[in-house]
Order: C-alpha cells, then structure tokens, then sequence
C-alpha cells in the first residue's frame, strides 16, 4: 500500500527507492475503522494524516449542536487542524474516518527530522501546502458565488465519483444543508 505514496511522491520530486524507504521510517501506517476519530476537539493536534486508501473528514459540532464538515480526504490527500498542528494547540474540530481506511501518520518531531534529513520533502510539502490553500480559495468563492443549489450542482458535474462515495448527510454537512434540504434539491433535480 506504501508505493501509493511513492507514486504520488514522484508527482512533485524525484525520489530513489532507498530514500524512500528510509523516509517511510518517519512515518506510521495504520488501519483505521469507519467512524474511527483520529483527533477529537480539545485535544492537541499531533498529526498530520495521508490518506492511503479511503476517506477521512474534519468537522466542528456547532453550537446548535450539529455538525459541520468542513473537509474532505480521499486518496493521496492530507488532512490535520493547521492550525493546530504547527502550534501544538488544542484542536477545536474532530477527524475522523469516513470509510475504512489506510493512512500514514507523521507526528510534528518526525516531520521536523524528515525535512532536515530530506530537503527535497520541503519541496513537496510546499506544494502540497499550496494545492490545499487554493482548493480552500476556491470553496470559498463558490460559498459566496453560487446559490446552494449550483454549488451542489457544481460538486455533482466537477466530482462525480466523490458524491456518489460520500453519504448525502456528510456531502449535506459539507456544503452547509441539511439533509432535508439536499434530499430537496435531488428530488428536484430528478423531475
């Protein structure tokens, strides 16, 4: 499962397989369950989780109680509180498996030591970086461009195999509907 994330490495750097092998050292794999939390508010964020095999999300539980997506992780993704994570915080969001799932863990310290030891891996990770912030510019603008309804119709066209995978209360919770709401709009859009 380990040469995914070679393979996907190999997208931003070149890499031999004797680094890769030992900059797998820095990293744990682990097999997660379907709805297995990860990190849970209030704890200090300590890892930053790639997604192997399955899907990760990342949620708040709002103060009427609900709660409320605010990321997604499928194959070759990352997913951790940012925030959090690089100031060695309390985290005020939730991570947890969508689907059973294989994912690699760094932990900050590792991280540290894996881009001292591997200057290239900075590279990666600042591509990585600016993949993230530009998906999360882009939803912003659609969360203030389209209706809810063409976001959803958006999602559908740009995404299709993603909605398909994801529970409609989860791709609800993600695009700030209730389920009634999204079950609405796919009624709807099948008349």
């Amino acid at each position: 499962m380990t040469h995914l994330f070679k393979t996907h490495l190999e997208k931003f750097i070149e890499i031999n397989e004797k680094e890769f092998l030992e900059i797998m050292t820095f990293f744990e794999v682990k097999s997660i369950k379907k709805k297995e939390n990860l990190v849970v508010e209030g704890a200090i964020c300590k890892s930053h989780f790639f997604v192997l095999k399955g899907c990760l999300r990342k949620f708040f539980i709002n103060n009427k109680g609900v709660e409320q997506t605010t990321e997604f992780a499928i194959e070759n993704w990352w997913i951790t509180d940012n925030l959090a994570y690089e100031h060695r915080l309390p985290t005020e969001f939730y991570i947890q498996a969508v689907e059973s799932s294989e994912i690699l863990i760094i932990n900050r310290e590792s991280q540290e030591q894996l881009l001292m030891k591997f200057p290239k891996m900075e590279r990666y990770f600042r591509f990585i970086y600016q993949r993230a912030y530009a998906a999360a510019q882009v939803r912003m603008k659609y969360l203030y461009d389209f209706t809810k309804e063409e976001f959803y119709d958006h999602l559908c066209k740009s995404q299709p195999e993603f909605v398909q995978r994801i529970p409609q209360y989860l791709i609800a919770s993600f695009l700030g509907f209730t389920p009634e709401y999204l079950s609405e709009i796919r009624n709807k859009n099948r008349s």
